[in-house]
């Protein structure tokens, strides 16, 4: 019996045509670059106002994520941010000397301080923050505003990405474990065609995601779930176990993205909640088996 997770319809490429747009100009622009010099960060602040997004594609996400849609009936998911933010976001890198497909997601922190309206437009903004160059990598914090006229920073994203500058192979690390002391909340498979859902759903249409052989060509082994796909469904899954459903109690979520989860994987959500407002959080396989994902959640004191 099929799920609604497996019935992303192809309809949402057509409220996904910025996105698209950004991607093929991104592509071009690593067949044709052009001499740059590094920016001054902070950077100017790019705006733009989006149209209320279609309730069949905020349905499919939540399904996607694991949630009731029923629950957000009159509000947009916060972890749908790129969808409507990857466009500005790239305008933000647009004069970095380095090529955008280069570009490599290290993390989030998502502050949640009021409610996404699906009724009305969203203001966006997006800013590059700081931009730390050494020779072996150039770091990047860009931040993401969203909401409507009234509340413009109701979600504030903060993303974090890196550039490898150094051509050589670094020293091998140990890879980050899932603690010992983390107890498993849910499960978080990335299931066969997730990828491909994820990047109709968002827009998001990177090829290691959901093209095999490039995929493999770029290191990976096979296809990879995007880091924000897994921060979606963690932080969904957090909304529903840790705060029984009160959306409004979530504040913070601050994750990394340490290891690639490869698709399709078994894995799932570990949590120490010993602390009633701060809880640690992990994906992974089991404790002591390696991390793809670590981070904190806050929740909202009354």
């Amino acid at each position: 019996m099929k799920t609604p997770r497996d019935m992303v319809s192809l309809l949402h490429l057509r409220h996904q045509r910025k996105n698209l747009a950004t991607l093929s100009g991104i592509a071009l622009g690593s067949i044709f670059p052009r001499p740059r010099k590094c920016p001054e960060a902070p950077g100017p602040l790019h705006s733009t106002t989006v149209s209320p997004l279609p309730q069949t594609l905020r349905d499919d996400f939540v399904h996607w994520c694991g949630g009731n849609p029923a629950k957000w009936e009159h509000e947009v998911s916060p972890w749908l941010f790129p969808q409507w933010g990857l466009p500005v976001l790239a305008k933000t890198l647009n004069d970095i000397p380095w090529q955008l497909t280069r570009v490599v997601n290290q993390g989030c922190r998502v502050e949640w301080n009021g409610p996404l309206p699906a009724g009305a437009p969203l203001t966006v903004s997006a800013q590059l923050m700081d931009l730390e160059v050494t020779e072996r990598r150039a770091r990047m914090h860009q931040r993401l505003c969203t909401g409507p006229l009234d509340h413009p920073d109701a979600l504030v994203a903060d993303v974090f990405a890196v550039v490898s500058l150094s051509h050589g192979k670094g020293k091998t690390r140990e890879p980050p474990r899932v603690p010992s002391d983390h107890l498993r909340l849910t499960g978080l498979r990335a299931e066969p065609h997730d990828g491909r859902r994820f990047a109709l759903l968002t827009g998001d249409f990177n090829p290691i995601h959901w093209v095999g052989p490039y995929a493999k060509l770029a290191g990976f082994g096979g296809v990879i779930l995007h880091g924000f796909g897994t921060m979606a469904r963690a932080g969904q899954a957090l909304l529903d176990s840790w705060l029984d459903g009160d959306k409004r109690a979530l504040q913070s979520l601050d994750v990394r993205f340490v290891r690639p989860l490869r698709i399709p994987s078994e894995v799932s959500l570990f949590c120490d909640t010993t602390n009633e407002h701060t809880v640690r959080l992990s994906v992974g396989q089991a404790p002591g088996e390696t991390a793809r994902m670590l981070g904190t959640a806050t929740r909202r004191t009354p």
